[in-house]
């Protein structure tokens, strides 16, 4: 069966585009904010005649040309419909007053990973925190989740928010963006008229299991580039917190477990197997060679570990991205025990915290990496309980 996301069926039925009708509309888009026959969703709800007066881009810009993080885009106009462009990655991360006042209905349009600290998902709080109150619509045009409904990692600790931590949610939440702004104005008591332009045949467990069989993949940030990728991500977005390369500067980034010039992947795989082997399952983990041509080791030959959580070595149920990641960090302590795994720098303008600690919402993880004494199953009852507190929050938000 095939699938129509939201951007689709607002454009096909009629119905769910009456509202629009006289009022001012701004877009949240940004590259993967496509129809069903790759239209760019700003060109299509033009031509279906809904009166675009303004766009914003999220992270990465509207056009999705920014490489790294803290690479910030500016307000723009745009050449060809001559609306403002607004930037909510550059001068400002909240939508401003005066921003605000350019629309009537803001139509949130973008593809996620399902992890917290993809930042679309703050984007999108940080959207409806400013039409509280004012009347503003938010309306979110739903796409899936790529990485399905499996729910993972310990909660954000109260006092940790961020701008990739919008609240008490797991790093992999298991919901849409349209179910998340369900959750975020229940959580959060905000006063906003919500709607949600559903999914028609969206199935989380079926095939593909999360993204649909019938839909190509488009990177929805530089780095994104492909399923597996989206698959893997809520384990390996914390190397951005850590010394080791996740593969910045290849052609695969943020699907390696980890690279570095001085360590020994062959000899960490096996400690990972030995401390905790079950964390290991879901997919296959390949030795390989890599010399990135920026960011972290630029130039210099990193021996590392290939995640497929795809093809005939993904299960879908067994896979675990964070306590893989987890893994690898542990095994790589106790093999090298002065590593210097954990890179102090300003990390998405948080300048007192360290990366990782801002990364997996609080220091439990960290801490739990360099206790010698620490093992398994010490992380498995923290994140056990988290992941159940989670399931009991979010499951009654689902729309699928």
């Amino acid at each position: 069966m095939s699938v129509r996301f939201g951007i689709d069926r607002l454009l096909a039925e009629p119905k769910l585009r009456a509202p629009l009708a006289g009022r001012r509309v701004a877009l949240v888009a940004h590259p993967a904010s496509v129809t069903a026959d790759l239209t760019h969703s700003l060109d299509a709800l033009i031509a279906a005649g809904v009166n675009v007066t303004a766009a914003f881009g999220p992270q990465h810009g509207l056009k999705g040309d920014k490489q790294d993080n803290m690479v910030e885009t500016e307000d723009e106009l745009d050449p060809v419909y001559n609306i403002p462009v607004f930037s909510l990655y550059g001068q400002v991360r909240r939508p401003t007053g005066q921003m605000m006042s350019t629309a009537d209905v803001f139509l949130f349009d973008l593809q996620d990973l399902g992890c917290r600290i993809y930042t679309f998902v703050t984007t999108l709080l940080y959207l409806l925190e400013a039409a509280h109150g004012t009347g503003k619509e938010v309306w979110v045009l739903d796409r899936p989740n790529p990485a399905g409904r499996p729910v993972e990692g310990t909660l954000l600790v109260p006092g940790q928010e961020s701008f990739v931590g919008a609240g008490p949610m797991p790093m992999r939440h298991g919901l849409t963006l349209g179910e998340m702004g369900h959750w975020f104005i229940d959580h959060f008591k905000l006063d906003v008229p919500y709607r949600v332009i559903a999914m028609e045949g969206w199935q989380p467990e079926g095939p593909g299991f999360g993204w649909p069989e019938s839909r190509i993949w488009i990177n929805p940030s530089p780095n994104a580039a492909s399923l597996n990728m989206a698959r893997v991500y809520a384990g390996t977005v914390m190397l951005e917190g850590a010394t080791l390369s996740e593969g910045r500067g290849t052609t695969r980034p943020l699907e390696v477990l980890f690279g570095a010039p001085d360590v020994d992947a062959k000899a960490v795989l096996a400690e990972m197997q030995r401390f905790a082997p079950d964390w290991l399952a879901g997919c296959a983990l390949r030795e390989c060679w890599f010399t990135p041509t920026f960011h972290k080791h630029a130039g210099q030959l990193c021996n590392g570990l290939m995640i497929h959580a795809e093809g005939p070595f993904y299960d879908h149920r067994a896979f675990r991205p964070w306590r893989l990641q987890a893994l690898a960090f542990k095994a790589i302590r106790r093999l090298y025990p002065d590593y210097p795994i954990w890179r102090d720098f300003p990390y998405e303008y948080e300048f007192e915290r360290l990366a990782i600690d801002v990364i997996n919402g609080g220091p439990a993880l960290r801490h739990w990496v360099d206790d010698a004494a620490a093992s398994a199953g010490d992380l498995e009852a923290l994140a056990a309980r988290d992941e159940q507190a989670w399931l009991q929050a979010s499951v009654p938000h689902r729309l699928y």
